[in-house]
């Protein structure tokens, strides 16, 4: 007769809570937030959370990264979760708006804000991000379309400014706003380039035209660019769905069609080389110097400059094909791993939730809305008659409505769109900066 010793017969007993455990910890591993598996996530955000609390996180780059890729990991999955919110690019809309609010509310202490402002602004992280993509993009591209795309994209960008200029300002009438207000407070603001590029120069233009502090005329007219910005946001998440549902609408990040209207083909993929990519860095941030140094000399805002001159590298093949290689494999590794990350940054510093909310009404909410949308529907439909992919055309013109380079980032990561990042700066640059010139001078002449 066999009988079981007591150590046997625990150890049995103990098998099945062994083997449940190494379940649970394999689908736990298996969950992840964004690429890290759950587990990882957590012990990792505890760590940042820490060190933030104990003001011991690095106030430089080190600590900015921690901050922002934890946050962006985290609200971009969650973004592409939710339902509805993702379908309209809930993971930009997330990692722009939380961070606000976290702001608003003072969730997010001392210590992680002096990191992300020193990442932010003191390292410019976001005109080495836009470099990098810009750069990448254009050197990656194929020629003859980029020069297609640079001269069509003018003609539905400056018919979309006119329609939606004409439209905010009837809608602003509808809800009994001043045309003058709606026009140099709300529209303007919207249209201007940004909070930097647009409504810092506006400021100080109205401040010498009318009197009064700059910072009285900015807090006025960064409600308007917020708003706007989102709506654009949203309006590009939306316009990627309806590409994805009518494919013949959509070039998935080509402006312009081929001039039989068919597509044109895809490159093939490239093999990636990490030693090139160290190359590409170099390339994008010499080139980003170009544009600054230009804008010392021409007075043409440096970023313009920057496209310009990749442009011309590009067309006149200058650059040998390996080196254009490691700007595009830079562009895509920082395309893919940074975005998120990046919105998270500049939620927490460029959207001031306090100045919104002063001034918003539900009045105020549409004619912003009226001028994204009449924007983006103009791109839509003359960029269709321009022979050019009508959703795609549509994106980079509601560009010219966001928050400049930042929102150029927004716009483009909701409709999963970044390869149109050299289209989109140069809407919302040479948009923005004869914005700014005229709506100064018809001021001056009103006054």
């Amino acid at each position: 007769m066999n009988t079981k010793t007591n150590l046997e017969a625990v150890t049995e007993k103990e098998l099945p809570i062994q083997n449940n455990i190494k379940r649970l910890w394999e689908k736990l591993m298996k969950a992840k937030i964004g690429v890290l598996p759950l587990p990882l996530y957590i012990v990792l955000a505890a760590i940042i959370l820490t060190a933030s609390i104990y003001n011991t996180l690095p106030a430089d780059m080190i600590g900015g990264f921690a901050v922002i890729m934890i946050l962006g990991m985290l609200l971009g999955d969650l973004g592409q979760r939710i339902p509805i919110l993702k379908e309209i690019g809930g993971p930009a809309i997330l990692a722009l708006l939380v961070p606000s609010i976290l702001v608003f509310l003072n969730v997010i202490n001392t210590s992680s804000m002096e990191a992300v402002t020193n990442l932010m602004k003191t390292s410019n992280f976001l005109y080495f991000y836009i470099s990098c993509l810009v750069v990448g993009s254009i050197l990656g591209m194929n020629s003859k379309v980029l020069i297609q795309g640079f001269t069509r994209m003018f003609v539905p960008l400056v018919v979309g400014t006119v329609l939606a200029v004409v439209a905010g300002m009837l809608v602003g009438l509808l809800f009994g706003y001043d045309l003058q207000h709606t026009f140099f407070y709300i529209v303007v603001p919207i249209i201007g380039g940004g909070i930097g590029e647009g409504i810092l120069p506006l400021s100080i233009a109205y401040s010498s035209i009318l009197g009064g502090s700059a910072e009285s005329f900015v807090s006025q007219m960064i409600p308007a660019a917020v708003i706007g910005n989102i709506f654009a946001v949203v309006s590009a998440g939306l316009m990627m769905r309806l590409g994805e549902k009518k494919k013949h609408l959509s070039g998935n990040g080509k402006l312009v069609k081929s001039e039989d209207g068919n597509e044109v083909p895809e490159e093939k993929e490239k093999v990636i080389d990490f030693s090139l990519m160290g190359a590409g860095l170099l390339i994008a941030c010499t080139f980003f110097i170009v544009g600054t140094l230009g804008q010392k000399f021409i007075g043409v805002p440096g970023p313009v400059i920057m496209i310009l001159f990749a442009t011309l590298i590009k067309c006149l093949k200058v650059m040998p094909h390996k080196m254009e290689d490691g700007a595009h494999n830079l562009y895509k590794f920082i395309s893919t791993s940074l975005t998120w990350p990046l919105m998270v940054g500049l939620g927490m510093l460029y959207i001031p939730l306090e100045d919104v909310v002063k001034i918003v009404t539900p009045a105020y909410v549409i004619v912003c809305a009226s001028v994204v949308f009449i924007m983006m529907l103009s791109g839509y439909f003359v960029g269709k008659l321009m022979k050019m992919y009508p959703v795609d055309a549509a994106i980079v013109t509601g560009c010219h409505s966001g928050l400049g380079g930042t929102g150029d980032v927004a716009i483009l990561s909701a409709s999963k769109r970044m390869a149109l990042m050299p289209f989109a700066q140069v809407a919302t640059r040479i948009g923005g900066v004869s914005t700014v010139i005229l709506a100064s001078l018809l001021l001056k002449l009103l006054s």
